[in-house]
């Protein structure tokens, strides 16, 4: 049944040419484009929020086109590149050799063609204008280290298999934009990179860990102590900002006090990056703790993924999918394997359409079955691709 519907998106996302829609896309509309509306800040988030929340696409009658999103590129290419390595083990039930490179070196190809300019080092932004709760307007393109952190990832797995070096210099400047355009926040003795070189989200943890994970994977390319040094102050500057009972908040304004399931996975995947690449192991017990604290509040016996630790709805596509990736990343799958099949079969049962695209969100009304290219398939074809490798290492 996991195979067939991972077949069944692969042929979907690949039909679609990996461009589509997205929950906060909304401001592409060429309607709105138009109307006086969008230069009212209020009007802007209304106009944002009411697509995002609303179960009914209006996206084809306002004019919203489908295009390439940074984030959700990176996550296929992460996807193809996993599907990649199963073939070096025998596997190749979806696609041999030459027809997953074909497709790696396309989406890396789609990479770097939009790659925002402008800045110390490669960046990446979203498709689309996004007016934040607390009106701050992040325009299209906008360079964050969350779109960034996904593509350099995405980037350092594709070098590995194709050995392009222009590739390798673009994960390798990635840390001057780091480095030189985030502003930084003190905490303590450390800091927290800031979400987006625009200031107004500058304490949100997983984004700062993002920055770290950045400059670990440039590290280990260059071995540049500097890079190294700072991501080894946002680390324990996240560890620090752990609670006893192994939780995050999402951030430290007084609006981001919540505690939810995909973010505490980024930020596992982050540490644990760091820790693999740099060689530190003194973020071990944080991340233990953390993991400890995902899994018994995160997820109910039957695979039923929660959004928070203290309730369930609505249930996002993001949970289920994250889990399945940070169980790899912390190579804690096996030990949890009933639980990440259980709750993978609980997503593919409640979640996939018969076209084969995930929805958005369950909710307890209506719920948005949506098709979003990045923020439910991307990652759904990622967090597949890696619960099939893992799947099949008994068998190899």
């Amino acid at each position: 049944m996991i195979e067939r519907s991972l077949s069944s998106l692969k042929s979907y996302c690949e039909k679609e040419a990996f461009k589509g829609w997205d929950p906060y896309d909304g401001m592409n509309s060429k309607v709105f484009q138009v109307m006086p509306l969008k230069h009212w800040d209020l009007a802007r988030l209304a106009w944002i929020q009411g697509f995002k929340r609303s179960p009914i696409n209006f996206r084809p009658l306002l004019l919203v086109p489908k295009e390439y999103n940074a984030k959700g590129v990176a996550l296929f290419l992460l996807g193809y590149c996993r599907l990649f390595q199963a073939t070096k083990r025998g596997h190749q039930d979806f696609g041999n050799q030459q027809d997953l490179l074909v497709k790696i070196k396309q989406l890396t190809q789609v990479l770097l063609d939009i790659k925002v300019e402008g800045y110390s080092g490669a960046c990446w932004g979203y498709n689309f204008d996004w007016q934040a709760r607390r009106l701050f307007l992040f325009k299209k393109n906008t360079p964050t280290v969350v779109a960034t952190g996904f593509c350099v990832e995405a980037l350092s797995e594709s070098y590995e298999i194709t050995k392009d070096s222009n590739v390798l210099e673009l994960i390798v400047s990635s840390a001057d934009f780091v480095i030189k355009d985030l502003s930084r926040t003190q905490y303590k003795d450390g800091f927290l990179f800031s979400y987006s070189v625009i200031d107004g989200n500058n304490t949100v943890i997983n984004a700062s860990l993002l920055g770290a994970k950045i400059l670990s994977i440039a590290y280990s390319y260059t071995k540049n102590a500097t890079y190294k040094k700072l991501a080894t102050t946002a680390v324990k500057t996240a560890c620090e900002l752990q609670a006893k009972d192994g939780s995050w908040i999402y951030g430290l304004l007084p609006m981001q006090s919540w505690i939810d399931s995909f973010h505490t996975g980024f930020n596992l995947d982050a540490l644990e990056t760091y820790k693999h690449l740099t060689g530190d192991k003194t973020c071990q017990k944080y991340i233990d703790k953390g993991w400890n604290y995902y899994i018994a509040n995160f997820f109910e016996a039957d695979g039923r993924p929660k959004y928070y630790h203290n309730k369930i709805y609505p249930i996002d596509i993001h949970s289920p999918a994250q889990f399945i990736v940070t169980a790899s990343k912390l190579n804690r799958f096996k030990k949890h394997k009933d639980l990440l099949e259980n709750t993978l079969l609980w997503t593919i049962e409640n979640m996939q359409d018969k076209k084969g695209y995930f929805y958005y969100q369950i909710k307890k009304g209506i719920s948005s079955k949506i098709s979003y290219m990045r923020w439910s398939n991307a990652f759904m074809f990622n967090a597949m691709a890696h619960y099939y490798i893992e799947s099949k290492k008994d068998a190899i």
